[in-house]
């Protein structure tokens, strides 16, 4: 009984994050078929996100492989000085000194699609507005309160939200439409590695789906022959 307490206790924490909160959600729309948007994401995760989060529940070279990205080019594009293809993907910052800067250790991300969805990133992602009461100068609309810099907002500007809700634009180096494609391509890779083996496993599904439609017509045909002399 004390275990299933301390076990309940410890998903509160979850259930809080996957209720959230702020404004509806825009639809994702993901399509892990899409390599070329997946391997996109994932520099632009390990270019602007790896620094404070970690993917640790992935390896480099599992990802290679799901990706299609030659080993030699994730060694030399992604791997930190001294790591190994087959170690596991944390961030840079030791979590003593994330919690001191940030006020606290900026999470893992492996599961976040798993526990938030994808619509759910998708729209956070777009959600960055200016807001000079907070310590980085944003909020966002998804996550009120948001405790982390927009480290996007080179490529979007910085939004002002309007009386209605509503952003609008101050531009950054992209259009609109090229920001849109960067948000789903983190959100596809995110949405990847919460769920690295969907697409073999729905494959896989497809293949036990035939095999028990054909094992059905020739049990039906033998129970036929079987039975046809009873009466």
């Amino acid at each position: 009984m004390k275990k299933l307490l301390i076990a309940l206790v410890a998903l509160v924490p979850t259930l809080a994050i996957a209720a959230g909160g702020g404004a509806p959600l825009e639809k994702a729309n993901i399509d892990l078929n899409d390599k070329e948007s997946l391997q996109r994401g994932l520099d632009l995760f390990q270019n602007n996100c790896a620094g404070c989060h970690s993917t640790q529940y992935q390896r480099y070279e599992r990802v290679a492989t799901d990706l299609g990205i030659p080993l030699d080019e994730m060694r030399i594009k992604y791997l930190p000085e001294g790591a190994k293809i087959g170690e596991l993907m944390e961030n840079a910052i030791p979590d003593a000194d994330a919690a001191k800067w940030f006020g606290a250790s900026p999470p893992d991300l492996t599961l976040v699609a798993r526990v938030r969805g994808e619509d759910w990133i998708y729209s956070y992602l777009h959600g960055f507005y200016k807001d000079e009461s907070r310590p980085f100068g944003v909020n966002n609309t998804i996550f009120p309160l948001v405790g982390m810099p927009h480290v996007l907002e080179g490529l979007q500007g910085l939004p002002i939200k309007q009386e209605d809700g509503t952003l609008v634009a101050t531009g950054g180096a992209l259009s609109a439409e090229e920001y849109d494609q960067v948000v789903r391509d983190i959100t596809g890779f995110l949405v990847y590695s919460g769920d690295p083996v969907k697409l073999e496993r729905e494959t896989l599904g497809w293949w036990v789906m035939g095999f028990l439609f054909i094992f059905f017509i020739v049990a039906y045909l033998l129970k036929k022959e079987y039975w046809k002399d009873v009466h």
